[in-house]
């Protein structure tokens, strides 16, 4: 199964995510924080340079709990804003 590429918008959206992940994580090793979500680092890395821009819903679940961000945070500043 091919994967149809992302949007402009997604690859933003992933890019965003990974800048707002990789502030809540401050000085914490991305090592540290990756093994209490129980991922590997280099997923974790991937996902705040953007390179996993639609990471799965429970590894970004995993995330907020270690880094004790609300989803609620993060979804308001990841959806894209309603024109007007």
């Amino acid at each position: 199964m091919v994967r149809p590429p992302l949007s402009p918008e997604e690859r933003l959206r992933g890019e965003q995510l990974g800048t707002l992940l990789r502030h809540a994580r401050g000085e914490r090793s991305i090592v540290e924080v990756a093994a209490a979500a129980g991922m590997s680092a280099e997923t974790l890395r991937k996902i705040e340079t953007g390179r996993i821009a639609t990471p799965a819903f429970f590894t970004i679940a995993a995330l907020a709990d270690v880094l004790g961000v609300p989803l609620d945070y993060l979804a308001i500043r990841l959806t894209p804003a309603v024109p007007t």
